[in-house]
């Protein structure tokens, strides 16, 4: 009798009024299903197949589902509601269910089809990368259109829509919708459990429920990508102090500056929240730096690395004349946490990078310390630098700008130089912005111009090249275009043709070229850091009276140019958290390494990790993939250490004390 009654009531469902929403919803419930199975199976080698692992996975995934799809048809509940019973099949209440149905079609199947390729790269459901993407409408659209084949993509989406608008025509889904002409009180029971549901699943799911244990795949299986593209964009900034562990102040800035200072440096001031020590250098040289960023250059590209394909073969020939640091972790995933490591020499704060955020002028940088020096810093980029917030970055640290003006003008608050890379300077261009060779040109172009003013230089150079939709000038290379090898031969022929022409100027004996990743390729692995996939390469090539040598210590990429101006002898003041490399003690190596929850410190084979539920965990660090297991034991000094690193980081620059002064 119970079972008939069920029966009886799921039938009423969809049989009335709300026939076309619970159809909807039931079809969503089914697709998301689909969709977190294709993950399970496509990250199979990754996933944690724990039986209880993935049933939290599935149901909790499904409580997501539910959520959105209440979230979704929320407007047309409330509708079904309160629409009057007399005008129920009239032209007016089939225009606009017909119209609101078509569009949250088109939201539930462009959500679920671009869930792919975004998995694809990144290994996880939507975050706040997607939300930063819908800012920069150029580049992503032109770089949608020219990676995948839109016409075929829209074929599909309009396909699908078509397609369920006319199962639902069949089984009578509309007809039902239309002919039930039920009072207000009748309709009640149907549309206030959505509504209900919406609310309060609404406000009980927090995207980080879904992060229950150690294994990235189950996690991100869990979660829901419309839910979490929601919750990135709520957060995209993380305030340390109220997510994140904590030691006293005091605390964390003593722990800090023992681990800062190194054997050539003191403090200036005994306040405790100052970081500025002075440095001793000897024989100090001025040559012109030129620090070219490549674009998603993973150390496995690589020969040294084991790499056969011969993708690399001029940064393989440059590594063996240069400084070469064999282990240098980049400190995040996007190229905007390479520049502020680069720039700033931070370790990656929660959030959004410094780069992206307001109030980012006139930081103390790597730019504050060679202008101390007479150089004149460029940053010269390839694309439009109004994207990710560069050219405001960038010029707010007194850097020249050169880059591909698309009509976005810097800001007032800028005073800095925009040199606008013209059309006849370029021989080839996709979504991102000019291809390397066009680039280094004008690497070239401004050297010259500095070394015709009797004026020292420092470059910032990032390419693009090496980005999807992976294309570049045809005739180049022996690999096709539109894939990622070929991307990487290439970036590599343009570095190579670079350096043969730098050679040929009276500048280039006087040159130092600091050669390294901004991040790598791919971040997408088996744990919410995947230590392996931030190993990246980096060479400082042409330094004056050096011989070429193997850096084999552990290095972050905040210390790159902290070593570079140790090698230079320099005398000089900093506030940076990167340290000299050589002058660091056996044994306090270390590499900060995050996203933008999650943060960490690798030292020796201890992975610490804290995030922004107040957990600190602890792993050992071990074999080839630097694989992670949870130790039960922990080392409070390497803990209060990474609490102390990024705490202190993060109150710097809240409360301004990161400016220079």
């Amino acid at each position: 009798m119970t079972v008939k009654t069920n029966s009886k009531s799921i039938q009423k469902l969809f049989s009335g009024r709300f026939s076309a929403l619970f159809s909807i919803l039931s079809l969503y419930l089914i697709l998301s299903f689909i969709i977190r199975l294709l993950f399970l199976i496509w990250s199979s080698k990754d996933a944690d197949f724990s039986i209880l692992y993935l049933f939290r996975a599935f149901i909790t995934g499904f409580l997501y589902d539910l959520t959105m799809g209440c979230f979704f048809l929320f407007l047309y509940a409330v509708y079904l509601i309160i629409f009057p019973k007399k005008w129920i099949g009239s032209l007016f209440d089939k225009c606009f269910t017909y119209f609101y149905i078509t569009l949250i079609f088109i939201i539930i199947y462009f959500s679920l089809l671009a869930e792919i390729p975004f998995w694809e790269e990144f290994g996880v459901r939507f975050n706040f990368i997607a939300v930063d993407y819908l800012i920069y409408t150029y580049e992503v659209f032109e770089n949608i259109n020219q990676s995948y084949p839109i016409p075929v993509i829209a074929a599909i989406l309009i396909g699908l829509i078509v397609l369920t608008f006319f199962g639902f025509k069949k089984f009578n889904i509309f007809r039902k919708t239309f002919s039930d002409k039920n009072t207000l009180r009748s309709r009640l029971p149907y549309g206030i459990p959505v509504l209900a549901t919406a609310i309060v699943l609404g406000l009980l799911m927090k995207n980080k429920q879904g992060d229950f244990s150690n294994n990235l795949v189950d996690n991100e299986l869990g979660k829901n990508g419309a839910f979490s593209f929601i919750s990135a964009f709520q957060s995209n900034e993380l305030d340390y102090e109220t997510f994140y562990p904590k030691l006293p102040e005091n605390e964390a800035y003593s722990v800090l500056k023992n681990d800062l200072l190194q054997e050539n440096q003191k403090y200036v001031s005994a306040k405790t929240d100052d970081i500025s020590r002075f440095t001793t250098g000897l024989h100090e040289q001025t040559p012109n730096i030129i620090l070219i960023a490549i674009e998603s250059f993973s150390a496995d590209f690589l020969q040294a690395f084991g790499n056969k394909d011969h993708l690399t073969p001029n940064y393989d020939q440059l590594s063996e004349q240069s400084i070469f640091f064999t282990n240098l972790y980049a400190t995040g995933t996007r190229t905007v946490r390479g520049m502020e490591a680069l720039t700033l020499s931070v370790p990656p704060t929660p959030g959004n990078s410094i780069v992206r955020r307001p109030n980012n002028q006139n930081l103390f940088s790597v730019s504050t310390i060679v202008k101390s020096k007479n150089y004149q810093p460029y940053f010269i980029y390839g694309g439009d630098g109004y994207f990710d917030n560069m050219n405001t970055f960038f010029g707010g640290q007194g850097f020249n700008i050169v880059d591909r003006d698309r009509g976005n003008p810097l800001s007032d608050e800028i005073k800095t130089e925009r040199f606008p890379i013209t059309d006849r300077e370029v021989s080839f261009e996709n979504a991102w912005g000019i291809c390397d060779e066009d680039l280094y040109r004008q690497s070239i172009k401004y050297a010259d111009r500095s070394t015709k003013e009797h004026k020292p230089f420092f470059q910032f150079v990032m390419t693009t090249s090496n980005h999807k939709p992976y294309t570049f000038p045809s005739g180049k290379i022996d690999l096709p275009q539109g894939e990622r090898n070929g991307a990487v031969k290439y970036t590599d022929y343009a570095l190579g043709k670079f350096i043969e022409n730098a050679k040929t100027k009276p500048w280039f004996k006087n040159t130092v070229f600091v050669i390294v990743a901004d991040h790598c390729a791919s971040s997408a692995g088996k744990w919410e850091i995947n230590i392996a996939k931030h190993h990246i390469p980096a060479i400082i090539y042409n330094l004056p009276q050096q011989k070429p040598e193997k850096i084999s210590r552990l290095t972050s990429q905040i210390d790159l140019m902290p070593t570079l101006f140790g090698y230079l002898g320099w005398n000089y003041t900093t506030r940076l958290y990167g340290k000299d490399i050589n002058r660091t003690k056996a044994g306090d190596e270390r590499a900060f390494i995050g996203n933008y929850r999650t943060l960490g410190l690798l030292r020796n084979n201890l992975f610490t990790q804290i995030d922004d539920r107040k957990r600190v965990k602890q792993f050992t660090v071990s074999g080839k993939d630097q694989s992670l297991s949870e130790v039960n034991f922990k080392n409070n000094d390497l803990i209060s250490e990474t609490i102390s690193y990024y705490q202190t980081a993060s109150e710097q620059f809240k409360n301004g004390k990161m400016k220079a002064k």
